[in-house]
Parts: C-alpha cells; sequence; structure tokens
C-alpha cells in the first residue's frame, strides 16, 4: 500500500502545479470561453481530482496499514492507483475534446469499486 501513499502525496503536488498554472489566467474572465465554459469547467474538476483521489489513496494505504490487511486488498489498491490516474486524464482530455466525456466511467467505477471493495472487506 506505500504505492497508494505515493499516489496521494505525488497527487498533491501535482494538484497544486495543475491549480497554479491555470490560476495565471483566471483574472481574465473570458478565458477558455468564462469561468461557466466546458473547458474551465474541465481544468477545475482535473485540478481537483488530484486532491479527492489522492486522499482516497492516502486514507485506503493509511487504514489498510493499521489494520494490518495490505496482502487482502490488492485489487482495491490497483483500482484506486487506476482512478487517480484516469480521472484527471479523462477530465483534461475532455476540456480539450469532450469527446472524451464518454470515458469517465473508467474513472469513475474503478474508484467506486474499490471503495466498495475496502469497505466490504473492512465489514
Amino acid at each position: 500500500m506505500v504505492i497508494n501513499m505515493h499516489a496521494g502525496w505525488i497527487g498533491f503536488l501535482i494538484g497544486c502545479i495543475a491549480g497554479a498554472v491555470p490560476g495565471l489566467f483566471f483574472y481574465n474572465k473570458d478565458w477558455l470561453g468564462g469561468y461557466s465554459s466546458w473547458q474551465r469547467r474541465m481544468l477545475r474538476l482535473g485540478h481537483i481530482s488530484f486532491f479527492g483521489i489522492g486522499l482516497i489513496n492516502l486514507f485506503f494505504a493509511l487504514t489498510a496499514s493499521t489494520m494490518k490487511i495490505e496482502s487482502k486488498v490488492q485489487l482495491c489498491s490497483t483500482l484506486l492507483l487506476v482512478g487517480a490516474i484516469a480521472m484527471p486524464a479523462v477530465c483534461y482530455l475532455s476540456a480539450w475534446k469532450p469527446i472524451f466525456r464518454h470515458f469517465f466511467f473508467i474513472p469513475a467505477l474503478s474508484v467506486s469499486i474499490g471503495i466498495a471493495l475496502f469497505t466490504w472487506r473492512l465489514i
């Protein structure tokens, strides 16, 4: 589960960068079509997904380690890692070409199933 802890902290770092760079242009109300445009919404969602899924990975790693169940939750670990990579990727790709929105089921299901399996394992 060390990899999930690394993924969480790397996600936080990338999330800071992913917020700082576009933040240089947010003062322009018309940037990327304005605040409510599809492109800006996808950039914001991609940015925050680094933090949100990073937190999930970090809490997963800490919980699995504390409860000494690392060997029993490998699939959960993998699914959460897929979500940590796929969610921001799909967000940024969707901002670039809206057709990529059809791939949101990959990170959404990956994280949802990972959390559900982990929760089931805890019960």
